[in-house]
């Protein structure tokens, strides 16, 4: 089997599973208890507070762990708007193409009133600094822009916009779930205010991550009950979800350099290869994206054939976000480019990882562009494209 899906989820890595082992079997006393046990259960969770602060450059009581990406979106975003609220200020900035925890969550503050700009994110997916500046006003409250997208892999400028918004006293909030032990992260230097992070995308386990939350910014709770995480997000903390995350998280970061250069060659190579097929498409840059993603749409095909297909021949991708995998509509995200719904529909997402080699790149290269074909012979109006019934869309 070839995995290319690790923006879906990646393998846990053995250290996280060792660590969550021993967790469970040493150290399952309840970290709010007083007694030895559930004091030896405190110590661990801070020691996994650090080493996760550490790895972002924040200091521990900035950390509040949550159930994952999606949690960490929510309560940033929901406590920077009615924060903004309580001051008169109801205008939300963020992009086109963020993930659905985000604009779901702004949707549902629209039904109270607020504004939410959504940023156009042009053809090749991003949006700059100076678009961020353009559009804040005297009352913006928040800003949130992911600092690479999920489907197409464009790394935004986090901090340039990050800069904008402290010197314009706006709150800068970034969905980092995909970035998160792939690049580089500095919160301080950033100048990030909230930053969510799930540890499943970095070979952590599943059900946890982490939002950050510069001190001084104040969180509002969307789990009521003890007194946790500071007051901050009630319920008995995960002690072994926690330790494996904070070891997958210190473990990336410190082959973070050298994973990152080896799968940008096989990235890279499956680019130059998968553009060869006639009328494709690479979705964003060819640089300036995520190490291991590779986005491609191609013309007169159905994205879910060709993933069932290739799942045939043992290679497990994506059409996009597993998030809206069973959603019949185009992702918004290619529609945010400029793809068309007919063109958007025909896509394929790998997204390459640590244990991927050069082998499985010459296996996709043989085996993908053979089964573009294959379904483009297979419709009709692929033939009547062909016959000059029909425009080609992507040259």
């Amino acid at each position: 089997m070839i995995y290319v899906d690790n923006a879906a989820t990646t393998k846990m890595s053995p250290a996280a599973i060792s660590a969550m082992l021993n967790c469970m079997e040493e150290t399952w006393g309840n970290p709010s208890s007083l007694y030895a046990a559930g004091q030896r259960a405190a110590e661990v969770l801070q020691d996994a507070r650090e080493r996760i602060a550490v790895s972002i450059g924040a200091a521990p009581k900035e950390i509040t762990f949550t159930s994952g990406g999606s949690e960490s979106d929510n309560q940033a975003i929901y406590s920077a708007a009615l924060s903004g609220a309580r001051k008169g200020k109801r205008h939300i900035i963020s992009t086109a193409f963020e993930h659905h925890a985000v604009l779901h969550t702004l949707q549902k503050l629209e039904e109270y009133g607020f504004e939410v700009e959504l940023l156009p994110v042009g053809e090749f997916g991003t949006v700059t600094a100076r678009q961020v500046a353009e559009a804040i006003r005297e009352d913006t409250i928040l800003v949130t822009a992911m600092y690479a997208n999920n489907e197409i892999g464009s790394i935004l400028p986090v901090a340039q916009i990050g800069t904008v918004c402290r010197e314009r006293g706006v709150i800068f909030h970034t969905d980092a779930v995909q970035a998160a032990g792939h690049i580089p992260i500095d919160v301080k230097k950033q100048k990030i205010d909230m930053l969510s992070l799930s540890a499943h995308k970095f070979h952590g386990p599943k059900g946890v991550g982490v939002l950050y939350t510069r001190q001084g910014i104040p969180l509002t709770s969307l789990i009521e009950g003890g007194a946790q995480e500071m007051g901050r997000r009630a319920g008995t903390e995960n002690i072994p979800a926690i330790v494996g995350m904070a070891v997958a998280l210190e473990e990336s970061c410190a082959h973070m350099a050298e994973n990152a250069a080896r799968i940008s060659v096989l990235r890279d190579n499956l680019i130059k290869g998968l553009s060869q097929i006639p009328h494709a498409a690479l979705n964003g840059l060819p640089t300036n994206r995520l190490p291991g993603n590779v986005s491609f749409c191609f013309e007169g095909i159905e994205g879910e054939s060709l993933l069932l297909l290739l799942d045939e021949q043992g290679i497990c991708a994506s059409s996009g976000s597993a998030c809206t995998s069973g959603s019949l509509s185009p992702s918004h995200v290619l529609l945010a480019i400029g793809r068309s719904h007919e063109v958007a529909h025909g896509s394929l997402r790998l997204s390459l990882g640590e244990e991927n080699t050069e082998d499985d790149v010459e296996r996709i290269l043989k085996v993908v562009p053979e089964t573009v074909a294959y379904l483009r012979n297979m419709s009709p109006l692929w033939r009547d494209t062909l016959g000059g019934k029909k425009a080609f869309v992507l040259s």
